[in-house]
């Protein structure tokens, strides 16, 4: 199981939780897997979500390692200029 932070307006969509555990090896399958437990989730994974893996953040990362004792986040794409 990967335990995964969640942040900021991901929130909404699993009841608020800060945190979720997932059975997941990469990004995609940890993507696909809460998308299936928390539909709410799919239309902001659908736009777009981030990972980030030990503080380095991925994006569109699909076949990304998650290993059980990492620090894994959940977010959504971040915008700037």
């Amino acid at each position: 199981m990967v335990k995964v932070t969640i942040m900021g307006a991901l929130r909404h969509a699993i009841d608020g939780k800060a945190e979720v555990e997932v059975e997941a090896s990469t990004f995609k399958e940890l993507i696909d897997k809460l998308s299936a437990e928390y539909p709410g989730l799919k239309p902001q994974i659908d736009r777009g979500v981030s990972l980030a893996v030990d503080g380095r953040i991925y994006r569109e990362a699909w076949l990304t390692p998650i290993g059980e004792a990492r620090e894994v986040v959940l977010m959504p794409y971040m915008k700037g200029g």
